[in-house]
């Protein structure tokens, strides 16, 4: 893993004083800040649950509670705060403050380059997952949308998407306080709609790249009927992983003047994206995708298109795969108030965290940190303790 910022110490601690405290202030005796702390402690660690997270409180020596800013008892001595301390916190928690907190310290700490010339653009990938062990009773389960950098995967920015909307009516708000100035941003076909795209261009300063599908039914129309036959491939890439091969071409074709232009905001570029896929013991599948780019020939080759289309399909495996497979997200029946949200949020700064310090494998490093407390204190900086070698 990458050595810290000398700069490191005391970061989080700042972004995290900006959540409100939303306990009553009579009786209140842990700091905000630092049951936070432990919480962020905990899932670094591979804590799953709030009873893991408390339980990494209690294993935390004297030592480590008194650098997370837990203060001492009467008799002396510091004492973890319990399980129903975490679980009221959680669920009263302001979601969005403590999302916009989590973002914003990522968001320093992501030193991605704008574009040179000579590298792609930094991409950022919008995405939709449910959580859903969320659900209970009545109702329903969350539905939270990301906002994704690309590589490293860290979350930049996510919000709740209410039972009574849908995703395209949280595209605006979570993109709203982030810089885009040419940033190129992925999504799935869902989020192409013209107003969001064109918004995204002329106010934003950022390019996209839009997946055209039946709810476009015009874009799409023109898309199909385009001359690809005539357009030989201007790339490829193919590659195995996870039990499967796969393969990709990619097509591109200049649309301003072809048909009077796709009908799509802002479009410069059409994408013609085919996969083959052969998974163990199953007969191969092909699937044709359509796109349009707000790039052109100038601005990003066939290979840095195909790119990006792949890096926006890689978040499932670089982000959500880990949320559920290592801290079992989907597993978990967390539902009251605000905690599912915070949970995640937990997750995300724990994964972006880890992404940003240079660990590949996230399954290997919380198990490194997890039996030795003080390994998490140096991951956030709090402390100049060394890692575990080897992670």
């Amino acid at each position: 893993m990458a050595p810290l910022h000398q700069h490191d110490t005391g970061r989080l601690r700042a972004h995290l004083q900006r959540v409100p405290d939303p306990r009553s202030r009579r009786g209140r005796w842990y700091p905000l800040v630092g049951l936070l702390l432990i919480c962020a402690c905990a899932v670094v660690s591979g804590a799953r649950t709030i009873t893991e997270i408390t339980e990494w409180g209690q294993r935390a020596t004297t030592t480590v509670l008194e650098h997370l800013g837990i203060r001492r008892h009467l008799p002396g001595r510091r004492r973890a705060p319990s399980h129903a301390t975490f679980t009221r916190l959680l669920a009263a928690l302001d979601g969005d403050a403590l999302d916009a907190a989590i973002g914003a310290y990522l968001a320093g700490h992501n030193h991605t380059d704008a574009d040179t010339g000579l590298a792609p653009r930094p991409a950022i990938a919008v995405d939709g997952k449910a959580l859903s062990g969320s659900a209970h009773r009545q109702q329903r389960h969350r539905h939270l949308l990301s906002a994704v950098t690309h590589a490293p995967t860290v979350t930049l920015a996510q919000r709740e998407v209410g039972a009574k909307t849908n995703e395209t009516a949280a595209f605006r708000p979570l993109l709203e306080p982030l810089d885009l100035t040419g940033t190129v941003v992925t999504f799935d076909a869902l989020h192409s709609v013209k107003d969001q795209v064109r918004w995204l261009v002329q106010e934003k300063k950022a390019h996209y790249i839009a997946v055209i599908k039946g709810n476009q039914p015009t874009a799409q129309a023109q898309l199909k009927a385009l001359p690809w036959e005539q357009v030989p491939v201007a790339h490829t890439v193919s590659g195995t992983g996870h039990g499967r091969r796969e393969s990709r071409s990619v097509k591109t074709m200049a649309i301003a003047a072809n048909l009077g232009g796709i009908a799509f905001s802002e479009a410069r570029l059409a994408l013609r994206i085919h996969r083959r896929r052969q998974e163990s013991g199953k007969r191969q599948t092909r699937e044709t995708v359509y796109a349009v780019t707000s790039l052109d020939t100038h601005q990003a080759s066939p290979a840095d298109l195909g790119g990006y289309v792949r890096g926006h399909w890689g978040i499932e495996n670089s982000s959500h795969h880990v949320r559920d497979v290592v801290f079992a997200e989907d597993a978990s029946t967390v539902h009251t108030g605000s905690a599912p949200r915070a949970m995640a949020a937990l997750r995300n700064l724990a994964i972006g965290r880890l992404r940003l310090l240079g660990a590949d494998n996230i399954a290997k490093t919380t198990r490194a940190i997890r039996d030795a407390p003080e390994h998490a204190l140096w991951t956030w900086g709090i402390t100049d303790s060394p890692l575990l070698p080897g992670t």
